[in-house]
């Protein structure tokens, strides 16, 4: 465990990122959803670095065990976050991992910086392309749904995020996807968020649009999405990626909620040990020259 400094934003001091690592062998960089902290990959990185895999994940600025700015939430700021956990570990080879919010550092950051230190890339029920429902994206969300959502954080964090969780992960009436304990210790990470960075952070995963980037990608990509994802729905999201990017591997989880990585953890980490682990044989093409 360390903290690395990031100059990103406009913050007058340095903001400081809390960065936790397990295993060695290839280095996978998990870059956590709104609104948890790295600890959400727990059940990741109590597998994969059995399998040769050097886990690292690190806390969104305003989240978990970093420094809580009150600017700095924008996407240009948060790709130049991870670019700073990347140099100053001097990663190379690196497959990224993104998930819900997460995928946007992902694309922000290959799209910004280039893929030198980059091979691979996952995306994990990502809010890309663009959330936001405009006259160009008639098929997003309403800007009214994220406003209640701003309004009610505002009123009363602990109680909506309490209620957030339960969607999350699939938990209904007659449906409990995870347990009680689960959704306690959910809550628990994302209230280690500060009130302004949850907020602030829903702006821009709502409104900002990735649909020119996502063409740009230059490495293989997965991309991982479950069926009944309330919290971030399948056709507005993955489905269209997927269609942008269409040599990337596409897999669908049937039945999945959003929080896959708890309800599906198993399946995920076989998935993502066989993707990390596979041979790229030329970059020619790296959509269609990665072994079956």
């Amino acid at each position: 465990m360390r903290l690395i400094e990031s100059k990103a934003g406009t913050t007058a001091e340095p903001v400081k990122l809390f960065v936790h690592e397990a295993g060695q062998g290839k280095p996978v960089v998990f870059i956590s959803g709104w609104p948890l902290s790295h600890e959400m990959w727990e059940y990741q990185f109590n597998v994969l670095p059995r399998h040769g895999i050097r886990c690292i994940g690190y806390d969104r600025r305003g989240f978990g065990r970093s420094d809580k700015p009150w600017n700095g939430y924008d996407y240009d700021t948060l790709a130049a976050d991870l670019k700073s956990v990347l140099d100053e570990l001097d990663l190379n080879d690196v497959t990224l991992v993104g998930f819900s919010m997460g995928g946007g550092e992902v694309i922000r950051y290959l799209s910004k910086y280039g893929s030198a230190r980059v091979s691979k890339a996952v995306l994990i029920s990502t809010v890309l392309p663009y959330m936001l429902k405009t006259e160009d994206n008639p098929d997003g969300l309403p800007q009214e749904m994220f406003d209640g959502f701003v309004k009610e954080i505002e009123d009363d964090r602990p109680k909506f995020l309490a209620g957030f969780a339960k969607d999350f992960y699939g938990n209904g009436f007659l449906n409990h996807s995870v347990s009680d304990e689960m959704l306690h210790w959910h809550s628990i990470l994302a209230l280690q968020g500060s009130g302004r960075a949850t907020t602030q952070c829903i702006r821009s995963f709502s409104a900002t649009d990735f649909r020119n980037e996502i063409s740009l990608l230059d490495v293989p990509v997965l991309i991982i999405h479950g069926e009944d994802d309330k919290t971030v729905p399948i056709k507005v999201s993955s489905d269209r990626t997927s269609a942008m990017l269409p040599g990337a591997e596409y897999i669908i989880y049937e039945s999945a909620p959003h929080g896959l990585f708890i309800t599906h953890k198993e399946r995920l980490n076989e998935n993502l040990i066989q993707f990390i682990n596979q041979q790229v044989v030329t970059i020619s093409n790296p959509y269609t020259d990665i072994p079956s």
